[in-house]
């Protein structure tokens, strides 16, 4: 048995905030009380979660550091069954206020992709493979 990812996790300076626009905007799926300093979203396959870094050095017991204004040490990338989808997506996210990195195109690799910046300056790929019907 080979070595598989679990999670993915990111650690967020406003949980509340984060929360919200992963489910309301992105559409993830969340049981989730607003209640305490982790919040795990339903995610087939990796497990995806949240947790407030006002918490992480006393977990950690060492005070970690973070990036400041756009995340560039990884990125989520959501993979859409269309073009169509992607261009759809990404103007809904831009105009609910995500930060646009770069809009939709196709790369030299086959992939239709854009790019936005979550509240926090995560970066998120939405791109498609053209898998679905009408690509």
């Amino acid at each position: 048995m080979g070595t598989r990812i679990d999670m993915i996790g990111i650690f967020v300076n406003d949980l509340q905030r984060m929360v919200a626009f992963y489910r309301d905007e992105l559409g993830f799926e969340i049981d989730w009380d607003g209640k305490g300093p982790y919040a795990e979203f339903k995610n087939e396959g990796v497990r995806f979660s949240m947790y407030e870094r006002a918490q992480l050095a006393d977990l950690l017991g060492q005070s970690p550091t973070y990036p400041s204004g756009l995340n560039g040490t990884f990125e989520l990338a959501i993979d859409l069954p269309t073009s169509a989808d992607v261009d759809s997506v990404y103007a809904r996210l831009t105009a609910a206020g995500a930060r646009p990195v770069y809009a939709p195109r196709m790369e030299p690799w086959g992939l239709y992709s854009s790019m936005v910046a979550d509240p926090e300056g995560n970066l998120i790929e939405i791109g498609s493979w053209n898998r679905g019907q009408g690509g």
